[in-house]
């Protein structure tokens, strides 16, 4: 995990509270899926939700490895057919275009963990810095894996300034936002964390 124990915890002690943590953020990130926006969009409408909030958190709490695992789970349990996606759940969801934004969270928590794991922020700009190359993956694999399913899956053409426009450029100040008060909390948060469970 990413905070630091001041104390000698036991080994499984240490282990309780890594799991514990992990559950927290899986259920975190399937309650920010029902904190929604629908964007009423054609070919289909976009949810903005509080889980890039809460994947943010989970990398710079829980660290690369945890914090993946966090979100891994979570997108494990929706594709098993619990109803914790932002439009139900099940294995079709690997066949919606915007299926690539799921993916994008586990993107963004392993790499905001590592960042912090990394580079130890400090500064309020440092977690900013971290929370965008978190914002850049998620995009990034959100916007890829909308246009090759629409294209090449689904056979449902879809030109790249529609999902610039719909995947992007609708929810990219939002999301932007997220970021921001993502980068204050974790902030706050992790020195907090750090002395209750050392």
């Amino acid at each position: 995990m990413n905070y630091k124990s001041g104390g000698s915890v036991p080994k499984a002690n240490k282990k309780v509270q890594t799991l514990t943590m992990c559950g927290l953020f899986t259920a975190l990130v399937a309650i920010g899926a029902f904190i929604q926006i629908t964007i009423p969009v054609q070919p289909l409408p976009m949810h903005f939700t509080l889980q890039f909030y809460f994947a943010l958190l989970a990398g710079f709490i829980l660290g690369g490895k945890h914090g993946s695992l966090s979100v891994g789970i979570y997108l494990l349990l929706g594709l098993c057919g619990v109803p914790i996606f932002a439009s139900g759940g099940g294995p079709s969801y690997l066949l919606r275009p915007t299926f690539g934004f799921l993916l994008g969270f586990l993107f963004t928590a392993a790499i905001v963990g590592w960042l912090t794991e990394r580079f130890h922020p400090r500064h309020i700009f440092s977690y900013l810095a971290v929370s965008m190359a978190g914002f850049a993956v998620m995009y990034l694999s959100g916007n890829l894996y909308y246009y090759v399913v629409s294209n090449y899956v689904l056979d449902t053409p879809v030109p790249w300034s529609v999902v610039i426009f719909n995947c992007f450029i609708l929810t990219a100040s939002g999301d932007f936002l997220l970021c921001v008060l993502a980068s204050l909390t974790a902030r706050r948060l992790i020195p907090i964390i750090s002395r209750v469970l050392s």
